[in-house]
């Protein structure tokens, strides 16, 4: 019998498994995104003291589109590079949560690149 695999399981454990080599430092920290069906969400997290410094999301005021899409993604990703550089943050590890670098969060990685993180 073939079963159907669940896909938010898998990205989950794609997420666990990354996340075992990648954390966050206070001289370092981690970008971490998550995408809904709906909305993006990006965080800039020290797990040494388990503070998100900074965040930005579609659910912003500075953010003109309200979906989860290539155009949104432009816009939180030159947010969060705005804020982040306001707090004096400028290298950051990439965490893409376990899902592909393609697409919308290959679009937010590249304008947060624009914007000023090096990572």
């Amino acid at each position: 019998m073939i079963k159907k695999t669940d896909r938010k399981m898998e990205r989950e454990r794609r997420h666990i498994r990354v996340r075992r080599k990648i954390s966050g430092t206070p001289e370092r920290p981690r970008l971490c995104v998550y995408r809904s069906n709906s909305n993006l969400y990006v965080q800039i997290i020290d797990d040494v003291a388990g503070n998100t410094l900074v965040q930005a999301s579609t659910l912003d005021k500075e953010v003109a589109t309200k979906h989860a899409n290539r155009e949104a993604a432009k816009e939180v990703g030159t947010l969060i590079a705005k804020r982040a550089s306001e707090k004096n943050i400028k290298e950051v590890v990439f965490d893409r949560g376990g899902y592909i670098y393609h697409g919308v969060v290959k679009e937010l990685a590249e304008a947060a690149r624009e914007g000023g993180l090096t990572f």
